[in-house]
């Protein structure tokens, strides 16, 4: 008599591979992997494609190798060395494979002209239904060529957002004194690593069903919910204390992926700003300008040639529905300037919050606001000024 797979041994068993061959920055990581690679057998059942992102600062970080482990390991592993776009585009069908890109700093990097297509795709087949259109000459017509499946890339330094934004990143680094992995020899190594593959395909296949239909309860939310929810499907059907560990990894993994991230311009500008503001209700352009300029490291005196300008200034904010207005200032006359209360949805919306900080009450008059005596407000009560 057959008895079924036991789930979570297999993954104690893929975890323990890992392992052996490398050194990850933390347990969550290893999960996090492991799972990854699961997942990628039964990636048929799945909403999303998430990405694995293997970076690191400088090279022996053990990327590559990684990589070797990731290729030995996952489903229909497909490596894009030399591989032209078409030739992955027509790879992937319903049961795609697993694209595997080494060095990808050559496809993102400053000298990856050529590679429009391949990074289009890249982004694309996170998801399901998000098709590349190609025009057949020959047939005179447009064709749909599917674009999801699972990535890893390895690479030096941070891939753009649109991939990290969807990734499992890994953040390797160089091994330190003492620490030991064993060496990986392909001839040697790979063939128990391929059954030990074979072993996972066949578990999850045989569940595909289930897994399709299951919605599991998330740590996370929103985009990093698409991406890590096979992986959570995964560990519930392992089981055992894999379900409890892949949560935790998700909310180690994406924290650390918040703390690290490059934010955008925008976002520099709104947390620069308030932090520009102080205790003051409304501020001249000129003095906002001065108070962000000032600060080395925030990099806006170096923005464009001159520095932020006002105009430069105004165009960002304006994203964010944000407007200069008329404002009379003590002492002063009427002039642009910009209120905090303007940001306050902004601030609430798109920066962490922060603790509570001194302002000033401001008394309406025509034309515009004038600062008052300074008072404190909680971070609740500015939220609903």
């Amino acid at each position: 008599m057959n008895h079924p797979p036991d789930g979570a041994a297999l993954l104690d068993q893929l975890r323990e591979a890992l392992t052996r061959y490398v050194i990850l920055p933390s347990p969550e990581v290893a999960d996090a992997v492991t799972l990854w690679i699961a997942a990628s057998h039964a990636q048929t059942a799945m909403a999303h494609a998430p990405r694995l992102v293997i970076r690191g600062p400088e090279k022996r970080c053990g990327k590559s190798r990684l990589l070797d482990i990731v290729e030995a390991t996952c489903h229909d592993p497909f490596i894009t060395v030399n591989s032209t776009p078409p030739a992955v585009y027509r790879s992937i069908g319903a049961d795609p494979p697993t694209i595997l890109v080494d060095e990808a700093d050559t496809i993102f990097g400053p000298k990856a002209d050529g590679n429009e297509d391949l990074r289009g795709l890249l982004n694309a087949g996170h998801q399901r239904n998000r098709p590349a259109k190609r025009y057949n000459a020959n047939a005179n017509r447009v064709e749909s060529i599917p674009t999801f499946a699972m990535a890893a890339l390895a690479g030096i330094g941070a891939m753009p957002d649109t991939i990290e934004d969807r990734a499992v990143i890994v953040r390797m680094r160089r091994r330190a004194p003492g620490e030991k992995t064993a060496p990986y020899r392909f001839r040697r190594d790979r063939p128990p690593l391929r059954e030990l593959a074979t072993a996972l395909n066949q578990w999850l296949r045989a569940d595909l069903k289930r897994l399709e239909e299951a919605e599991p309860a998330m740590p996370v939310e929103d985009r990093a919910a698409d991406t890590w929810e096979p992986l959570v499907i995964i560990a519930d059907h392992a089981g055992g204390t894999w379900p409890d560990r892949a949560r935790a990894a998700a909310l180690a993994l994406t924290a650390e992926a918040d703390d690290n991230g490059t934010p955008s311009t925008g976002l520099r500008l709104l947390t620069d700003c308030r932090q520009a503001f102080g205790p003051d209700t409304a501020l001249p352009t000129a003095t906002l300008l001065d108070r962000l300029k000032a600060n080395p490291e925030s990099g806006w005196a170096d923005y464009g040639p001159t520095g932020l300008t006002a105009m430069k200034l105004g165009a960002l904010l304006r994203e964010y529905d944000i407007r200069s207005c008329n404002i009379r200032f003590p002492d002063a006359p009427q002039g642009k300037g910009y209120q905090r209360a303007d940001f306050l949805d902004a601030w609430a919306r798109y920066c962490p919050a922060v603790e509570a900080v001194p302002t000033a009450d401001v008394l309406p008059f025509e034309g515009g606001t004038r600062p008052s005596r300074p008072s404190l407000i909680s971070p609740a009560q500015r939220g609903t000024a």
